[in-house]
């Protein structure tokens, strides 16, 4: 009999089957096997919050096989990953292979061979507060997204859930975008000049920022007359230490920076790079790093830069919970520098390898210069900065920057300079900057609220659900005054700036303000960040056994749901936050706007006048909190009349739920290149031919009398009952239900109704008969029981 080990991976599973040799079998449970049932929240409320697991349906054939492989066993070995997610999946297979409480655990932060085997001679046994505290997590979870997202279904058009940690991430984001819309820009001038030294020119920058235009063009006059010299030359040294090695939050951040990857892309191509053994668990808040990495680091920077490059450093992390026992991100050998993996891939490898070489660096070392140069006939100073690289130390190999730039003449005080150039330009005060997805995950793991595991899954949540866009906006140009000296003439022009433009930044949608508002106002505690990072904490002492997870759950419990009872009084208009923006010119009537079933829109009049309000939706990039009055009253100019065509009468351009779009008749075509305001009739004409064409090869067959069509489709060809999605709609392939060789044109109606009713039934072949369903181990109890209370 041989030794089984499962794994989580199955492309880990490849791997380690490789390292362990002949008498070992490695299988993959790929991920979890196990989850709480649907119905009754699969929680028993009264009884201690005890969760009901059941086999995902999805995992059944999963489990059945590693039963089977358990059976020709001699001994199991469970090596899900070590973090909260792998103990809790080692205790489900536990469960559902029905395997003995001391079933052998072994855990490895890096799949080498070297590591795989240190692990099965030095197993442990599964780690039952671990498992506690992410099931207390999962209990709590489901808590919240079976008793609120309801809730939110019934009162926010457009919210589709609410969860305990991507509602405070939502409100983040919204806060954030607040924060700049009430920016007030403060204007100041920035002044710089080029003055020459010795045949050199150095640039400088004055000491002092202007408020007005007319005490920079004093200064300027005041400078043609005045005498420049050096009233001051400092030298010091200074130098630069190198950051510790990448933990999960600092690599999603590094990467985003330096190669343009998104958190989830960067989290995918470090999963990978761990899967084939390249680098270590890319899930950390550890900077630790083991002695054997250590070593490895001084004889490759020994070796490639000389001993003087060499020091050896601990990093201890300030993060709350952090685990130290794991390692921080670094290539399991040093020695290779270059992997072989696809150029993304590689170049998060070459990340990770010089973050990790250059924590063990020594400073780099360098010299500022700082010169002031004194104005005879003014108080303010122009002021140089330089500095000279005198050791490279660790940006030998990790940022690296070149200063020859910056290096200035050697001067002395009293020295006199002459004046070359001089700018001064009007500057706008910024509000703090829209988050990106690197530093949207740096704020949550300053604030406690997520863990490394969560991070990518956090940020791509909110995305998913509609809440927050990842987007890029043009800005718009906005005037600024620049004043200069030109051929000894102080000389002031209006120049133009493009402002506001932004570039792959989180934007918060309509529903996320009105979603952040009501939870703020109904259910203060699931916004709130210092309460999520408090629960997150009560994860630790539960994993610490310094916490108890059904006491964790019932004191959050008590608190969360009586919100819920109370929330049912909360009508729709309440929840829905509809903003007046002013009166309509022509009817004096309200002008309103609010986020509805298909989004966001405005509202002219009041659903009680004798007359119908008129209804107009907002285009792409407006929202709810920022448009104002007069933008509003230009979406009620829709819809924009195109021209006249002889074939389809009058073609109109308008906004709607799915974005622009030009409309003939009762069809529709989307506008993608050109705004309604700006489509032309030539351009019009050509997307309804390409539609039309579009339609034409579609259709099939159609019948008299009946919505029933036989359509052209992305699988082939197929019934359509004429119902529209969400009322009862049917589509029915049917090379399924009449084979491969049956001409969809010679299909009947009734043959076409007996196909929608299922009086036909697929051909396909007999499938053999299934074998008895393994029996679910979820259900039953374990002969013994862990020390520790652990749900069964």
């Amino acid at each position: 009999m041989s030794n089984l080990v499962i794994v989580e991976s199955p492309a880990k599973a490849k791997t380690i089957e490789k390292f362990l040799g002949t008498g070992w079998v490695v299988k993959s449970s790929i991920g979890h096997i196990r989850d709480m049932a649907k119905k009754d929240m699969g929680i028993d409320m009264e009884n201690g919050f005890m969760p009901s697991y059941v086999i995902s349906p999805d995992k059944k054939k999963v489990v059945a096989g590693l039963k089977k492989a358990v059976k020709s066993a001699s001994t199991v070995y469970l090596a899900t990953d070590d973090d909260r997610e792998g103990e809790a999946i080692a205790w489900h297979l536990q469960q559902a292979l029905n395997l003995d409480e001391n079933t052998p655990r072994i855990v490895f932060h890096e799949i080498t061979k070297k590591a795989v085997l240190k692990a099965v001679q030095n197993p442990r046994i599964i780690n039952f507060d671990i498992v506690d505290a992410q099931q207390a997590r999962r209990v709590i979870d489901r808590i919240v997204g079976f008793e609120i997202s309801p809730v939110l279904w019934r009162k926010i058009s457009g919210a589709k859930s609410a969860g305990r940690v991507q509602s405070p991430v939502v409100r983040i984001v919204a806060e954030r975008e607040r924060e700049i819309n009430n920016h007030e820009a403060k204007t100041s001038f920035k002044t710089k000049a080029d003055l020459f030294a010795d045949n050199s020119v150095i640039a400088t920058k004055l000491n002092t920022d202007f408020t007005n235009q007319k005490d920079v063009e004093n200064f300027a006059n005041d400078l043609l007359k005045a005498t420049l010299k050096i009233n001051s030359v400092s030298k010091k040294p200074s130098k630069r230490s190198p950051k510790p090695p990448f933990t999960t939050s600092t690599l999603q951040q590094e990467a985003s920076q330096k190669l343009g990857f998104s958190v989830k892309q960067t989290m995918t191509i470090a999963q990978n790079l761990y899967r084939e053994g390249f680098i270590t668990y890319m899930r950390t808040d550890s900077f630790t790093l083991a002695d054997d990495a250590l070593s490895a680091c001084s004889r490759v920077i020994e070796d490639n830069f000389g001993k003087e490059f060499l020091l050896i450093r601990k990093y201890k992390t300030k993060t709350k919970g952090a685990q130290e026992a794991h390692e921080a991100i670094r290539p399991t050998d040093l020695f290779k520098n270059h992997v072989n993996v696809d150029s993304g891939a590689q170049k998060l490898y070459q990340l990770i390898y010089k973050r990790t070489l250059a924590s063990q660096m020594s400073d780099a070392q360098l010299e500022k210069t700082k010169i002031n140069v004194g104005i005879s006939n003014r108080d303010e100073e122009f002021i140089a900065d330089g500095e000279i690289l005198k050791f490279a130390g660790f940006l030998k190999v990790y940022n690296y920057l070149s200063s020859e730039d910056k290096i200035l003449p050697d001067l002395k005080t009293d020295d006199e300079l002459q004046l070359d150039t001089l700018e001064s330009k009007q500057t706008f005060s910024r509000a703090k900057p829209r988050y990106t997805e690197s530093s949207l995950v740096r704020a949550i793991e300053e604030m406690g609220i997520g863990r490394p595991s969560t991070f990518a899954t956090m940020v791509s949540t909110v995305q998913d659900r509609g809440y927050v866009i990842k987007d890029s906006r043009e800005g718009k140009p906005r005037d600024y005054q620049l004043i200069e000296i030109i051929d000894n003439k102080v000389v002031t022009t209006t120049q133009q700036e493009n402002a506001f433009s932004e570039k792959n930044k989180l934007f918060p949608t309509s529903v996320a303000y009105l979603l952040t508002d009501f939870l703020s106002k109904h259910f203060s505690d699931i916004v709130d960040y210092n309460w999520t990072a408090k629960l997150e904490e009560n994860f630790d002492k539960i994993a610490n056994n310094s916490a108890n997870w059904s006491e964790v759950v019932a004191e959050f419990y008590k608190v969360f749901h009586p919100k819920i009872e109370a929330s049912k009084d909360i009508s729709r208009e309440e929840a829905h936050n509809t903003r007046i923006l002013g009166e309509d010119p022509k009817t004096g009537k309200p002008i309103s706007v609010r986020f509805g079933r298909y989004g966001p829109f405005a509202q002219i009049g009041h659903k009680d006048d004798e007359e119908a309000p008129v209804f107009a939706s907002l285009k792409p990039h407006q929202d709810t909190e920022t448009i104002t009055l007069d933008e509003a009253i230009e979406l009620f100019k829709m819809p924009r009349v195109v021209g006249e065509s002889e074939e389809f009468g009058t073609i109109k351009a308008n906004y709607g739920r799915f974005g622009p779009y030009i409309q003939y008749g009762k069809k529709y075509v989307s506008l993608k290149d050109t705004s309604p305001e700006e489509v032309e009739m030539d351009e019009a004409m050509e997307l309804i031919a390409v539609k039309e064409k579009f339609d034409a090869e579609r259709v099939i067959k159609t019948f008299e009398k009946s919505e029933i069509e036989v359509l052209n489709g992305r699988f082939g060809p197929y019934i359509w009952n004429g119902k529209k999605k969400g009322k009862g709609q049917k589509n029915i392939t049917i090379k399924k239900i009449f084979g491969e060789k049956k001409d969809p044109k010679d299909l009947t109606l009734q043959q076409c109704k007996d196909a929608i009713s299922g009086k036909l039934k697929p051909k396909t072949k007999a499938k053999a008969k299934p074998k008895a369903k393994p029996k679910d181990s979820s259900k039953t109890k374990p002969k013994t029981k862990p020390k520790k209370k652990v749900s069964k």
